[in-house]
């Protein structure tokens, strides 16, 4: 078995007999995702498929949050940490070209990626999961949550569309996907379960041990069933369009980009991160979780 490479913002390790896990270990970031994090989860799924003795695979995450979404004060660029996985070319241009090229890797590139991995892969939520952190959730074939997770998408209040892989009316119905991008409300982990994004519902203290047990019971399944019974439900979402509407909203994502580099000379609204602290305020408040 090749030796596991050292990680530094994520762990690896193999908690049960025919599963491997990997961990986003930024807890004191609330699990922002640095360039860093995302080539490393990248990395360590390629480890998992690599390996003949893992059949299921856990995303799992460190501490209070599962993830805030994507870390913005990583100053990384593509090509610093090491060389680009997807090809799409043109990271260094400036502008937008630039700008979607790096999305076009690390957001839809890794999260179409993951997506069609062969082997199942469950997360495990606890805590927030919002907007970018939906990105490492939505992409794989099972969710266990604990019953305080919490799923969100706000950045509508960046004058955006939603983040960059664009599944909401896949995961929550045309109509819920609406009111969760319009809004910014949070979708609590009960909710999630009777629209059918989350597969199970379960105690936090339990997060765990009940997500290792489904994986373990996974795993005791042929390897080759898994893969194709896998490969024949993503093909009947493919059927249905999803990739087409995927590529149609993340062009959409760039042009708000666009529009916002054009009126306030960055990347989103600057007006929407008040929006988006002040409802979370509002939220702790109201007893929600802070």
């Amino acid at each position: 078995m090749v030796e596991t490479p050292q990680f530094e913002d994520i762990r690896y390790d193999l908690p049960a007999p025919g599963v491997a896990r990997v961990t986003l270990a930024r807890p004191d970031k609330h699990n922002a995702q640095s360039l860093r994090m995302l080539y490393e989860i990248n990395d360590a799924l390629d480890l998992a498929m690599d390996d003949d003795d893992v059949n299921v695979v856990i995303v799992a995450a460190d501490g209070k949050n599962f993830s805030s979404g994507h870390d913005l004060s990583d100053t990384a660029r593509i090509g610093d940490l090491r060389p680009p996985v997807l090809g799409f070319g043109g990271y260094r241009h400036p502008g937008p070209q630039g700008h979607m090229s790096r999305e076009q890797e690390v957001y839809l590139g890794f999260c179409w990626r993951w997506r069609n991995l062969p082997k199942p892969i469950i997360v495990q939520v606890q805590g927030k999961a919002i907007a970018g952190g939906l990105m490492l959730i939505w992409p794989f074939d099972l969710i266990i949550a604990a019953d305080d997770a919490e799923f969100s998408d706000p950045v509508v209040a960046f004058g955006m569309n939603g983040h960059e892989f664009f599944v909401h009316a896949f995961e929550l119905g045309h109509r819920k996907a609406k009111q969760m991008l319009f809004t910014g409300e949070a979708l609590g982990a009960a909710e999630a379960k009777a629209l059918g994004m989350v597969n199970e519902v379960v105690p936090r203290a339990e997060l765990e041990s009940f997500t290792i047990a489904m994986a373990t019971k996974i795993a005791s399944r042929p390897a080759i069933g898994l893969k194709t019974a896998k490969m024949s439900v993503n093909q009947s979402m493919d059927a249905q369009g999803m990739w087409n509407a995927i590529q149609s909203a993340f062009n959409l994502h760039q042009f708000g980009h666009a529009n916002n580099r054009a009126i306030y000379g960055q990347l989103v609204d600057p007006a929407g991160l008040d929006i988006i602290r002040s409802e979370a305020r509002a939220s702790r408040e109201r007893g929600g979780q802070g």
